[in-house]
């Protein structure tokens, strides 16, 4: 069937050890998933987790070995990283079981939540969506996806950002206040998951701004570094 503009070009992240990429269906977020930024953003306790989205073409793909350009966004003087484990979706379904979360996944990356955080914190006042602080595009860097046979205990791994060399975020998986299986199954009884979602889940303590010229270095044990210089 012909389109009556050009179709879109359907997103993807490269794959490690591979010439495949992991087409991207959506992209989940997961809010105040570490109890220490929970306590940076004012909030203390387990919470319910809550749920916000990115559209598929905020992806920003970082092949392994190279820096990925991340353009400073428009319209904020506030543009700030935050480090995250994100979980690649290889098998859908609804009302997950956490026991059966982890079947699921088809493997793990580390990804960046760049986010407006002045336009965030405005919209809060006003009760209003995030979308202007979170949805842009390039606000979703990616390294490459680890296939999860090959990324190790994912749940114990240290997860750190560097910005030029500064360690700005140190913290480990297993600090996660709703681990992936748990978040797995909660964020399924909202939405009917598919092969090509990405779970972003949450970012510890030291969110900070950026500004053009900075290089952050992202890690987690067991996967690829991302890398991505501000431009």
């Amino acid at each position: 069937m012909p389109y009556v503009i050009p179709a879109p070009i359907q997103p993807s992240v490269p794959v490690t050890g591979s010439d495949a990429s992991f087409p991207v269906h959506r992209v989940y977020c997961v809010g105040r998933n570490y109890v220490d930024h929970a306590k940076e953003m004012g909030h203390t306790g387990r919470e319910a987790p809550f749920f916000f989205m990115k559209p598929s073409d905020a992806v920003l793909p970082v092949a392994a070995g190279t820096t990925g350009e991340l353009p400073y966004p428009s319209q904020t003087q506030d543009f700030q990283h935050e480090m995250e484990l994100v979980v690649a979706i290889g098998k859908g379904g609804s009302d997950i079981a956490v026991a059966d979360a982890l079947s699921h996944v088809w493997g793990y990356a580390v990804g960046l939540d760049m986010t407006r955080r002045d336009l965030q914190g405005e919209a809060k006042k006003l009760g209003r969506p995030w979308d202007t602080g979170k949805a842009f595009e390039h606000s979703a860097p990616i390294g490459p996806i680890t296939p999860i046979e090959q990324a190790g205990d994912i749940g114990a791994a240290a997860i750190t950002l560097r910005v030029n060399g500064d360690l700005r975020q140190s913290s480990s998986i297993g600090m996660l206040i709703w681990n992936v299986a748990e978040t797995i199954a909660d964020l399924s009884t909202y939405f009917r998951l598919q092969p090509g979602d990405l779970i972003y889940t949450g970012t510890p303590a030291g969110v900070a701004a950026v500004q053009r010229g900075d290089e952050l270095v992202g890690a987690i044990d067991g996967l690829d570094t991302l890398r991505v210089k501000i431009v």
